[in-house]
């Protein structure tokens, strides 16, 4: 099942989702694409049935997004304070 030190699947889906929308990739699919990834990983890295992964997947997938949104957020938001 899940390890904590599994948690760095985490930006690893994020950092594939990225890489896609600098491809091109409109914004609005990038949570999608993070689903999908997850899934896909967790079909293929973890060591579960179907449900699992699919289940541990769009966790994965979901975490990566508010991951990446949460950054890019704090990272506008420290910009605007120190007048950038």
């Amino acid at each position: 099942m899940f390890e904590i030190y599994d948690i760095a699947i985490i930006p690893l889906i994020a950092g594939l989702t990225q890489i896609f929308k600098r491809a091109g990739l409109p914004a609005q699919y990038s949570p999608f694409v993070a689903i999908f990834f997850g899934i896909l990983i967790a079909f293929f890295y973890l060591d579960v049935t179907m449900k699992e992964a699919i289940l541990v997947g769009v966790m994965l997938g979901l975490s990566a997004s508010g991951f990446y949104s949460g950054t890019k957020n704090f990272v506008e938001m420290n910009g605007k304070k120190n007048g950038k």
